[in-house]
């Protein structure tokens, strides 16, 4: 058993090939093997969002406060709020992030594969993260 003490692991700002805007990133566990599952929380500001991605193997997003908006490519733009979770299949091309007006945080749980756990394609640019939002 191990207990990671809240507070004990530094905060990083998200780097600019991955993110655009501010983005805070929150370590919670990494990969334990042979566990291959690694955890943090995602703070980004209004506005801020990843850049387009992939997971090998999945990604899940716990939202745990604010609104925020999530796409894959060739879909609508869909709303996410505190409580929503989201299962992101393995190698769906999307980009998760912020309101253009609220801050969104999330927890995100995802396994490595082969050394890596995402693949970071082009960033998202503002004509796409300004485009159609789904209506429920």
């Amino acid at each position: 058993m191990k207990i990671t003490r809240c507070g004990s692991q530094p905060s990083a700002v998200g780097p600019e090939e991955w993110f655009m805007g501010r983005v805070r990133m929150d370590p919670l566990f990494a990969v334990t093997p042979p566990s291959r599952v690694a955890g943090n929380v995602a703070t980004f500001e209004p506005g801020a969002r990843t850049a387009w991605h992939t997971h090998p193997l999945g990604q899940i997003l716990i939202v745990t406060s604010g609104v925020g908006r999530i796409q894959r490519r060739g879909d609508l733009i869909e709303e996410i709020r505190a409580g929503d979770v989201v299962w992101i299949g393995p190698d769906e091309i999307h980009w998760h992030g912020a309101s253009p007006t609220v801050a969104m945080s999330h927890i995100g749980l995802q396994e490595w594969q082969n050394g890596t756990a995402a693949y970071w394609l082009e960033q998202v640019s503002d004509e796409d993260y300004d485009g159609p939002v789904k209506q429920d």
